[in-house]
């Protein structure tokens, strides 16, 4: 990828890994959910240290189950949800072994726009529209990948001095300051179900 930087208060190796490894970029985001974003942009760069070198999709994608599953749940477990987790990092690593060839960034490479790469995140497994948005969004502000289109097609999550998301995150503050927001919209969607 091309010089920008993910700064995650987190091992400066793992943060490496992310800037070098399209996978681990895109593993960190299918694991960020009921974990702090740390936690899960972390685990891939434990996952990399438990196997002894980084794999690829087609190894995980062809990795025993019970042993992927073992891998995740050692302690520190790379998730909460070890097991389920373990089996979506399988599907996503199918996914891209069939539609990508095996290349993460072959799923944002070539993608002609905005909408078009927004549709391809949100045929993963486990991405639905708004974890889309926010991962369209991560690779637009931090790693250059800026089709035509996608700040539109990242919605909220791609306006340029938003703080709303792992996107967002460039240092102590601009954490904060997501994660205030993200309490926010909680707080929010609790008040509106009454």
């Amino acid at each position: 990828m091309d010089g920008m930087t993910v700064s995650l208060p987190i091992d400066p190796e793992a943060n490496r890994l992310l800037e070098r490894s399209p996978l681990a970029l895109l593993l960190g985001m299918v694991l960020d959910q009921q974990v702090p974003m740390e936690k899960a942009f972390s685990s891939p760069y434990v996952l990399v240290q438990r196997l002894g070198h980084e794999p690829d999709a087609r190894e995980l994608a062809g990795y025993d189950p019970d042993e992927l599953v073992a891998l995740f749940a050692r302690p520190p477990a790379l998730h909460r949800f070890p097991k389920a987790m373990a089996a979506r990092v399988q599907e996503v690593c199918r996914t891209l072994v069939d539609r990508y060839d095996g290349d993460a960034a072959r799923l944002w490479a070539d993608a002609t726009d905005g909408r078009e790469l927004l549709a391809r995140i949100a045929g993963l497994p486990g991405f639905g529209r708004q974890k889309a948005q926010i991962f369209l969004a991560l690779l637009g502000k931090r790693f250059g990948v800026t089709p035509e289109g996608w700040r539109e097609a990242a919605g909220g999550y791609g306006d340029a001095d938003a703080y709303r998301s792992v996107a967002d995150v460039t240092d102590p503050e601009s954490l904060r300051r997501v994660r205030e927001y993200k309490q926010r919209m909680k707080a929010e969607a609790k008040a509106a179900k009454g």
